[in-house]
């Protein structure tokens, strides 16, 4: 499963899913990729599908892992991971080093176990309002779900997962 971020930078106020699904089809990619978020529907531990969350890796554009598998980004040590496996963005470039995200913090809406947030996700994400308040990690301690929160008006890194493995039939 690959975990992508966006080619930019969002505030609270975002149609991620969309932005996953459609810069998913732009880099060419024709798997489903679904925003790491969670929102009023969902919570982020069940984005992905039950029958890829216990045996596929977690992995980069490049195909280095950053998780063993989905399941074990919650199991309530914040998602931690090696910060020397670089995020690329959907169009190749490194979330850490690039200067298009001068925040390397992720939005997530979610607690350290991936369940909803209802009252710190931006309004389920469609508020940008300073007043309004958001989960998000700062990638530098190394975890994909730090507990921190932030006004809906920062502009952060939007991570979308890959959320339909579908295996290659001719490979």
């Amino acid at each position: 499963l690959h975990l992508v971020a966006l080619n930019f930078p969002l505030s609270g106020d975002m149609r991620a899913d969309f932005q996953c699904f459609r810069q998913a089809q732009l880099a060419g990619l024709t798997s489903t990729y679904r925003a790491f978020l969670s929102s009023h529907l969902q919570d982020l531990a069940t984005v992905v599908r039950k029958t890829d969350r216990h045996h596929l890796p977690v992995v980069n554009l490049q195909g280095e892992t950053l998780f063993s598998n989905w399941e074990s980004i919650f199991d309530g040590n914040g998602g931690q991971f090696n910060i020397h496996v670089p995020i690329y963005s959907f169009d190749g470039r490194n979330v850490m080093t690039d200067s298009s995200w001068p925040q390397k913090i992720i939005w997530h809406g979610s607690t350290a176990n991936g369940i909803r947030l209802v009252s710190n996700y931006c309004e389920a994400w469609h508020t940008a309002d300073m007043g309004a308040m958001g989960q998000a990690s700062p990638l530098n301690t190394g975890k994909l779900l730090d507990q921190k929160v932030y006004s809906c008006n920062n502009q952060f890194i939007v991570l979308c997962i890959e959320n339909s493995f579908v295996s290659d039939p001719q490979g």
